[in-house]
């Protein structure tokens, strides 16, 4: 859902988290020196901060930065059974194999985090939902803490990972096909899905197995074999969202939210229909970065042909979410601008590329800069919406 009257701004979901709740993370991660009540207090508090800074910066639909999930795909295996940890190589880009000094660069400055993998090792079903209704309940307060103007409480989305995301980055030792692991996963996640659309939040599906996925677990396949499974993935997805209205849902699809070359990155022409054939009315993507910012172009060919559907909501990222510039508000609206003219003012949100802390206690952005650059988003959205509304 969007507004009719003007461009609305959100991001992907992910903020610099603190190091009070990084540590804390790592400690339920790892079970060491954990404290159940420790941890609830400071995500309760953490939550409430983040929220406060993102209204602040005038972002219309927030988060709660994740700030609970150790990594935007690892958190399920404390939700559900059938995970456990263990070693495995870990998924290298391609394109960073390419450049193996600076891939090592990278590995010597921390960029590439290392985490033990969860790795599925028995049936898949809903273990536990109490850390799912703390993270409602974490969001709701502290919206309703940092009203909009007129005194409601603030629209909110809560990030979720999709069946193909765990899939492709959570190895398969236990289901006999590709398929039957998708289906367990589907059918699981469900109950996730569900229970956030029913607390009111915005639902936000990570995605980027429809993406990334070719060039870390697809790497060594042919681009119709990384497509089959890529739909394959938007099936079982639909199926979870079977019971959910499509306008409560956003999916947000990237290549990676690190710095590298990204040379070896899936074209956007080559995926497209099998993103827009998920259920998710509202897209997050990529479209501020040197490697993708040229991909409007396809949206707009898209567009011509008739192929993105009328209730399709259209979120470009007009920020980069691995550097530390401040993004002009100018560029901003100029991004904006571009896609409102390919599918009209009421079908665009201002979004960023990706997450600003995909993984706990990593990230390129100061967290500071972070949040203006988020105010500097806003900005850019209302010189873009007095251009499009015609106002003086």
């Amino acid at each position: 859902m969007n507004s009719p009257q003007r461009i609305l701004t959100t991001h992907v979901g992910s903020l610099p988290r603190p190091e009070r709740v990084v540590t804390q993370l790592f400690a339920q991660d790892s079970g060491l020196n954990y404290v159940q009540a420790e941890f609830d207090s400071t995500m309760a508090f953490e939550v409430a901060d983040v929220v406060r800074k993102q209204a602040a910066s005038s972002v219309d639909v927030v988060s709660d930065g994740e700030m609970s999930k150790i990594s935007y795909a690892t958190y399920i295996r404390h939700r559900l059974t059938g995970f456990e940890l263990g070693e495995m190589p870990r998924a290298v880009p391609r394109d960073l194999d390419d450049f193996p000094d600076f891939k090592e660069r990278l590995a010597k400055l921390g960029a590439t985090p290392k985490y033990q993998r969860p790795i599925c090792t028995g049936p898949i079903a809903v273990k536990d939902l109490g850390a799912l209704h703390k993270d409602i309940a974490n969001l709701q307060a502290a919206c309703a803490a940092a009203p909009n103007a007129d005194g409601t409480p603030r629209r909110a989305f809560m990030n979720s990972a999709s069946p193909g995301v765990i899939a492709v980055f959570q190895p398969n030792r236990y289901y006999a096909t590709t398929e039957l692991y998708l289906q367990a996963l589907a059918d699981a996640m469900t109950t996730e899905y569900e229970a956030i659309v029913a607390a009111g939040l915005d639902l936000q599906i990570d995605a980027p197995d429809l993406a990334m996925g070719r060039h870390i677990k697809f790497r060594d396949v042919d681009e119709q074999e990384f497509l089959r499974n890529a739909n394959l993935q938007v099936e079982a997805l639909n199926h979870a969202l079977r019971n959910v209205p499509a306008e409560r849902v956003r999916m947000h699809v990237c290549w990676g939210n690190y710095e590298g070359p990204h040379h070896h990155d899936i074209g956007l022409e080559k995926i497209l229909d099998v993103v827009l054939k998920a259920k998710p009315s509202t897209v997050l993507f990529e479209g501020a970065n040197p490697r993708h910012a040229h991909e409007w172009e396809v949206w707009a060919d898209a567009a011509k042909a008739g192929r993105i559907p009328d209730h399709k909501i259209l979120a470009p990222g007009v920020l980069d979410s691995v550097n530390n510039f401040i993004e002009h508000p100018r560029l901003v609206a100029q991004r904006l601008l571009t896609y409102a003219n390919i599918v009209g003012r009421e079908r665009v949100m201002a979004a960023t590329d990706c997450g600003f802390g995909t993984f706990a206690g990593f990230g390129a952005i100061h967290p500071p800069i972070c949040f203006a650059k988020l105010a500097s988003m806003a900005e850019g959205a209302q010189i873009a919406s007095d251009q499009l509304w015609k106002r003086k």
